[in-house]
């Protein structure tokens, strides 16, 4: 009777813990043997692969163009883990999902492109941001979540997740949870890492080390991700489950008008706009401001939020987003409150009014103007994504296509100081209202807007 007692206590011991960690070996087979390159193969460029000591080591190369080293076998689905090391802060690497290759391109040498885990040493500290390779340039900057910053640490390896799941790619370094991109292209593809390019002697022969290298694309459960993290939704006017149990709201559903009214109204304007096919549209007129069908409103009122909206505009436009808009002050143009500057900087000679570029693109209207890369703005007639984050506190931080562009202290001595000094000066204590509506402006010129999402803080 007791010998049958213990075969059962060791069955149940082995059900209970051997067998699920042979489950979980299964399901995450290893992607490198730890001794051969087997199963993978070198893309363009000429820096070294080689493996030590159980790593797969790429060495920099001067003046070659990015090399890879990428799995023979594409990938769905997938939780990729992994261990990775950069020696120095000069250098720059990426692990690339669902990635293809263009054998035509740069002549002939080939083209790696597709999403990219960023593994990036340099004082911007953007290491598990999302970069697209070869095709949309920054996706997800880390400007995006800065608080992760610091995740990555430079000469010692470093643990790295990230999970593509359906249209979901996210990303962890240390446990430290990093990007969150939702999007449509690209199901499958190969994984790849990366040797990025360098021209300097000083950056030549540096290493990158990955080690660890594990994959597993069956049974997927996602870790869980904060609720403050920023999504990057390319899916337009729609939110995931993710984004909706985090308190984000669409503002425009992409079909009606529903929660929005001319700024002078008790309903939307009859001309001058269109809220069809997705998005919703300034029609042109004379060019100036209330010259067609007038401002638009939203209908609630918002004090702290975190605003989220992608727009474009055509050859010479101007628009803009504005928010704290009160409707007290009395105006016969455009309504008055604090904005985020939607402009054709090149063409709109509103860009070199002002002072110092504060009426140009991303800029708060008059008042501070914008520190925005030439590198991160999309073309005339392309989608831009603007984001304004007001906390409870009164800190302001406008964004444009994921880089931080400025920030302000709302009601400050120095914003008090800066109104002083601009057109606003006439209306007693402006943008410092606890709440108002958000509004997109009528200057006459043709824009688009969509995918407008808020979440209150």
């Amino acid at each position: 009777m007791k010998k049958i007692t213990l075969n059962k206590i060791a069955i149940l011991l082995f059900i209970t813990f051997i067998l699920p960690s042979i489950t979980r070996a299964q399901s995450t087979p290893s992607l490198f043997d730890g001794k051969t390159l087997k199963g993978w193969k070198h893309l363009a460029g000429t820096a070294d692969y080689k493996v030590e000591n159980g790593a797969i080591v790429g060495t920099t190369v001067i003046n070659s163009g990015n090399t890879f080293l990428v799995t023979e076998k594409e990938y769905g689905d997938f939780i990729l883990e992994m261990d990775t090391k950069i020696e120095s802060p000069l250098s720059n690497s990426g692990v690339q999902t669902r990635s293809h290759f263009d054998p035509a391109a740069n002549g002939g040498k080939g083209k790696v492109y597709g999403r990219q885990f960023e593994i990036d040493p340099s004082d911007r500290k953007w290491s598990g941001g999302i970069y697209d390779e070869g095709r949309r340039d920054w996706l997800y900057p880390v400007d995006l979540n800065a608080k992760a910053k610091d995740a990555f640490k430079v000469g010692v390896y470093n643990h790295i997740r990230m999970e593509c799941i359906g249209n979901e790619m996210r990303t962890w370094i240390n446990g430290i949870p990093i990007a969150d991109v939702i999007d449509t292209v690209d199901s499958k593809g190969f994984i790849g890492l990366q040797v990025h390019a360098v021209t300097k002697p000083e950056q030549a022969g540096k290493k990158v080390y990955f080690k660890n290298i594990r994959i597993q694309t069956k049974n997927l459960k996602p870790k869980p991700f904060p609720a403050d993290i920023y999504v990057l939704n390319f899916m337009t006017n729609k939110l995931s489950d993710h984004e909706i149990a985090s308190g984000w709201k669409l503002l425009y559903d992409g079909q009606t008008a529903n929660g929005w009214r001319g700024a002078t109204l008790d309903h939307f304007p009859t001309h001058g706009w269109e809220y069809a096919d997705g998005t919703m549209h300034v029609l042109p007129s004379a060019g100036k401001e209330e010259s067609g069908g007038g401002d638009i409103v939203t209908d609630s009122l918002y004090g702290a939020f975190d605003l989220s909206f992608e727009f474009k505009i055509t050859p010479g436009a101007n628009s803009g987003v504005k928010y704290f808009v009160t409707l007290s002050e009395v105006t016969k143009g455009s309504a008055i409150g604090l904005e985020y500057q939607v402009l054709d900087d090149k063409l709109h000679p509103d860009a070199k009014l002002g002072r110092n570029g504060d009426r140009t693109l991303a800029a708060l209207y008059d008042l501070i103007p914008s520190n925005k890369p030439e590198r991160f703005i999309r073309p005339i007639g392309a989608w831009n994504t603007g984001r304004i984050i007001v906390y409870p506190n009164n800190h302001v931080e406008h964004y444009l296509n994921g880089i931080k562009v400025l920030e302000y202290e709302r009601g400050s001595k120095e914003f008090k100081d800066l109104v002083a000094i601009s057109k606003y000066v006439i209306w007693k204590n402006f943008g410092e209202a606890k709440e108002g509506h958000l509004l997109l402006q009528d200057h006459g010129n043709e824009a688009w807007y969509r995918s407008i999402k808020v979440r209150r803080l």
